[in-house]
């Protein structure tokens, strides 16, 4: 198999800045919704300030992810995918170069029987709904199909079949990129962060629980994105980006990939 250059954007980690540069401010929760944390998720709400650079922190034991909030009036959704348990939850502003003051905080627990739960839903980098013509798609491709390996198939294989890798926008991803499932639709190409979240999307949708994993495979030079998806009772790598470069080619290659030859930093 030939090696791939792929591109994915990075989501920024505040540690190494954040942890000495902190001014802590109020505390509140009117910009916390909890209200579906029984389905592993929470919802924020922010009035994000002109020009102010606004992170949300989730945090658990050692671990920490970090997402730009966009001001989104609705209020944007993100998971709590690192287990069980109490989760750190704040929102930052900069101040100054690497200084960062906490404007919000709280703790929410996480106490769920099925941990596959946390990857059904529409949340910030996987953001779908039924109006998504994406998600139209996915519901009538699957309309008839019994089985969740039917579904990933005929899905799996609308994607790779559809979907080009954009080189244009891999040679100058903006550092804030997210993909919107519907724009890389329409457009019909985009990076391997927009596969994994159209895909994961397009999954969810029809109730299969799918991961959007981020980190390094050896099949690529750069930080890459693709899928982990619960089929069969367990959790398996798939990799459209891969899949679609390598459709129509001499190359030989199955939907289910060597889960050793990825190892993943960050999952949604």
């Amino acid at each position: 198999m030939r090696k791939f250059k792929l591109f994915v954007v990075t989501l920024v980690i505040l540690c190494p800045l954040f942890s000495s540069a902190v001014v802590h401010a109020s505390v509140g929760n009117t910009w916390l919704n909890e209200a579906n944390v029984n389905k592993g998720i929470i919802s924020v709400k922010y009035d994000v300030k002109y020009n102010v650079n606004t992170k949300l922190l989730i945090a658990k034991g050692g671990e920490q992810y970090t997402y730009s909030l966009t001001g989104d009036k609705q209020g944007e959704v993100f998971p709590l995918q690192l287990g069980n348990g109490n989760y750190n939850v704040s929102i930052v502003e900069q101040t100054k170069g690497n200084k960062y003051q906490v404007v919000h905080k709280d703790t929410v627990m996480l106490d769920l029987t099925d941990s596959t739960t946390v990857y059904l839903n529409s949340i910030q980098n996987v953001n779908w709904n039924s109006t998504n013509k994406a998600i139209q798609m996915a519901r009538n491709l699957t309309k008839n199909l019994a089985t969740d390996t039917e579904k990933v198939n005929v899905i799996y294989s609308y994607v790779i079949s559809n979907i080009k890798y954009d080189k244009n926008l891999a040679a100058k991803v903006p550092m804030d990129y997210s993909p919107r499932i519907d724009d890389t639709f329409s457009s019909k190409k985009d990076i391997c962060y927009g596969y994994s979240s159209l895909f994961a999307a397009m999954l969810r949708s029809v109730d299969i629980p799918t991961k959007l994993v981020m980190g390094k495979t050896s099949y690529v030079d750069t930080y890459h994105a693709w899928n982990e998806v619960y089929l069969n009772n367990k959790w398996v790598t798939i990799d459209t980006t891969l899949d679609a470069g390598w459709k129509g080619t001499t190359t030989v290659f199955t939907m289910i990939k060597d889960t050793s030859r990825y190892v993943a930093s960050k999952q949604y």
